[in-house]
């Protein structure tokens, strides 16, 4: 992470994840195509959240204790979800 850090561009937020809170942000398309998770089954749909430039990279993996143990196996799932498309 911290070499991301230090050495990529700072890309500005993806679009859909901008909030328009004026109409010219609506029409440039902040907000445009947003997928609201608790909306979907599980909890979780899947959205591309980083900019292109850092595209799949991952960067939080669950520990074993505690409450770790129940996201890491979210995470899987999610994770074999979308590499099953």
């Amino acid at each position: 992470m911290q070499q991301d850090v230090e050495h990529t561009r700072a890309d500005p937020v993806p679009l859909h994840l901008r909030n328009p809170v004026t109409g010219l942000m609506k029409t440039l398309g902040y907000g445009k195509d947003y997928k609201y998770a608790h909306n979907y089954e599980g909890h979780y749909v899947e959205q591309q959240n980083l900019p292109d430039s850092l595209k799949n990279k991952v960067y939080y993996e669950p520990s074993d204790q505690g409450f770790e143990q129940e996201v890491a196996m979210r995470l899987k799932r999610w994770r074999n979800s979308r590499k099953a498309k």
